[in-house]
């Protein structure tokens, strides 16, 4: 599972992050933010800890430059998993590309002292940034995902479909798992498993869910599809 920030909005409604994160960074707000997510997140891997068929799920969260850049940030982060007893094995954070410019040395040891309590990594919107190889070769990475923006249009652009290919044999390669996002059709989908992708995720399987909702899609209206929503 990925945890998703939603603003249930008096005035306006549900709001996607979009709407709001570039404030939230304007005001010094993404901080607290930030780790508001992370902390959610811990406390609902505690809450499925006690349930069987639920026990097992992980939860993917995504890390601001800000927050991980904090001198803290690797103490936060394993003071949370002590104070919910969350499984650390079973939180995955993902960091972009952008997050890694000028600061390489710092981001590999962060994740190096986060990987020794048994946090896992994934590299988001993999192809959109720079010098990704040299990423997937010095990180302690777990994971790869391919950005949305080749997956749109993998049956229609051969471009896109050749770079979908080629991450998804580079992540074999190197023992990571690929996940594709934004899968929204059968084709899409389809495309993703006949190239061996283990994982997608998307509007196709489901929009994004409270974990009340989500409990009941799991147990009764999760498409009977190979692979599941990550």
């Amino acid at each position: 599972m990925e945890a998703l920030l939603r603003w249930h909005n008096p005035q306006h409604g549900l709001m996607l992050p979009g709407s709001f994160i570039t404030l939230a960074e304007q005001s010094n707000l993404i901080l607290a933010i930030d780790h508001w997510v992370l902390q959610q997140a811990c406390q609902q891997l505690a809450q499925w800890a006690g349930q069987p068929h639920l026990s097992a799920l992980s939860i993917a969260v995504n890390v601001s430059a800000r927050q991980f850049h904090q001198s803290d940030f690797v103490e936060r982060v394993s003071q949370l998993l002590s104070n919910t007893g969350a499984n650390p094995s079973l939180l995955k954070l993902e960091i972009t590309e952008s997050l890694l410019l000028m600061k390489l040395d710092d981001a590999a040891s962060k994740m190096n002292q986060l990987r020794s309590l048994g946090v896992t990594f994934a590299l988001d919107d993999f192809g959109t940034g720079y010098s990704s190889l040299s990423y997937l070769k010095t990180l302690p990475l777990d994971q790869i995902k391919i950005d949305r923006s080749f997956v749109r249009d993998v049956l229609d652009n051969p471009n896109d479909a050749a770079i979908c290919k080629a991450v998804i044999a580079l992540g074999h390669s190197l023992g990571l798992t690929v996940i594709a996002e934004g899968v929204e059709q059968d084709s899409q989908y389809h495309f993703m498993l006949q190239q061996g992708c283990q994982a997608q995720q998307g509007y196709l399987f489901s929009p994004a869910l409270p974990a009340t909702a989500l409990q009941h899609w799991l147990q009764h209206e999760q498409p009977c599809k190979p692979l599941a929503m990550v």
